[in-house]
């Protein structure tokens, strides 16, 4: 995979352009590389993402809401001469991606959100309710400030199964692109874990209520990771935004329905 590095002030963020078309900012999970999502590669459509501050060869920014998103694919896109875009991200990168949405009104044509999570500041909702143990103990941390964070992941804390079989299956099929980008992602150590987990359990310097683009979320009934109604507040919240729960899907297992999703941002 081809990458360049653009400079952005006094940092570095490490870009990836790959195909030609409709342009759609890919915005990856927690831990991976911003590598654009192979299985969802086809012709007409120009992926382009990067590696958050932190990841990959992207220079660590200490304390950046999901907010600051916006201004980096926004520097990238004015970098590659790409006006508007849509916008994808699943899990971690789906908050990004909708902040992205919320903060650049004028630029993103359409949102694509698998699997995300909902600010922390999210007003009637149980923004721990339904997720298995390890990811609320994770993310407890996190809201507990930087230093317990870094204290629970160097404690050698082991985490439960976090995949259904139907994750596991997908894991098997083309999704197991997830492997690559995962096991790569924290060479030096869980920084950027760190740093992306306590931007989620702080808030996102947006209201997703802003956003004006079509919004299509897509979850899976069985998520314990970022359970569901972290999307339904989500589409109670964003003005006209679709939902689809699908039956008996996990964190990883929703993806088999992401193409059908990249129909749906491609046809706004």
């Amino acid at each position: 995979m081809e990458s360049v590095d653009i400079a952005y002030g006094d940092r570095v963020l490490r870009v990836y352009d790959v195909g030609t078309g409709v342009p759609v900012f890919w915005c990856h999970g927690t831990p991976n590389l911003g590598k654009p999502p192979r299985p969802l590669f086809r012709p007409g459509v120009r992926w382009i993402s990067y590696d958050r501050p932190g990841y990959g060869g992207s220079t660590p920014v200490g304390d950046r809401p999901v907010g600051t998103a916006a201004t980096d694919m926004s520097h990238i896109a004015d970098e590659l001469g790409v006006e508007r875009f849509a916008v994808a991200g699943h899990s971690g990168g789906a908050p990004h991606a909708l902040a992205c949405a919320a903060l650049l009104p004028g630029r993103v044509t359409a949102v694509l959100a698998v699997a995300p999570l909902a600010p922390f500041t999210a007003e009637g909702l149980d923004w721990f309710g339904g997720m298995i143990s390890s990811a609320e103990g994770s993310l407890r941390a996190a809201a507990a400030g930087r230093e317990e964070k870094e204290r629970y992941e160097a404690s050698g804390v082991e985490y439960e199964h976090e995949f259904s079989e139907a994750d596991l299956a997908t894991l098997r099929g083309p999704w197991s692109w997830l492997g690559e980008v995962a096991g790569s992602a924290l060479p030096d150590g869980p920084g950027p874990l760190v740093d992306d987990d306590l931007a989620y359990v702080t808030p996102w310097g947006c209201d997703p209520a802003a956003i004006t683009a079509p919004t299509l979320l897509l979850h899976g009934d069985r998520d314990g990771i970022n359970p569901p109604s972290h999307s339904r507040w989500l589409a109670s919240r964003i003005p006209g935004a679709e939902l689809r729960i699908t039956q008996g899907d996990g964190h990883i297992s929703v993806l088999d329905h992401a193409s059908d999703g990249l129909d749906w941002l491609l046809a706004r």
